[in-house]
């Protein structure tokens, strides 16, 4: 693969701002590329300096015949499972009883607010 090949692959980007000792900036990092960051001053700054950063991380990377790893493939099915106390389901169970709605429209509720 390319440098082209690699920079249109959907790698994870995070973008943080920072306010720290030496001012306010955002952070811009890909989470699969160790090591691949850049900074600036708006969040437009931060994301085109990053966007250099990985050319250069990825060029580097491939002359030395380093391996870069791929995106994440991220697939959410929607469900997931988790465990409360007894005392908590019944609370919740009571709320959503009392709303006069399922159990999981409510938890789906409490979760998006």
């Amino acid at each position: 693969m390319t440098v082209k090949d690699y920079m249109n692959l959907p790698y994870t980007i995070k973008l943080k701002f920072i306010e720290d000792g030496s001012g306010k900036y955002y952070f811009a990092s890909i989470d699969e590329l160790d090591g691949c960051w850049a900074d600036g001053e708006t969040q437009e700054e931060a994301l085109e300096s990053l966007k250099e950063a990985m050319e250069l991380w990825l060029e580097v990377s491939l002359e030395h015949n380093n391996t870069i790893p791929l995106p994440v493939e991220r697939n959410y099915s929607g469900r997931f499972v988790v465990r409360i106390p007894k005392s908590l389901h019944h609370k919740l169970a009571q709320k959503a009883e009392e709303e006069g709605i399922s159990l999981n429209q409510y938890a789906l509720y409490k979760l998006s607010i």
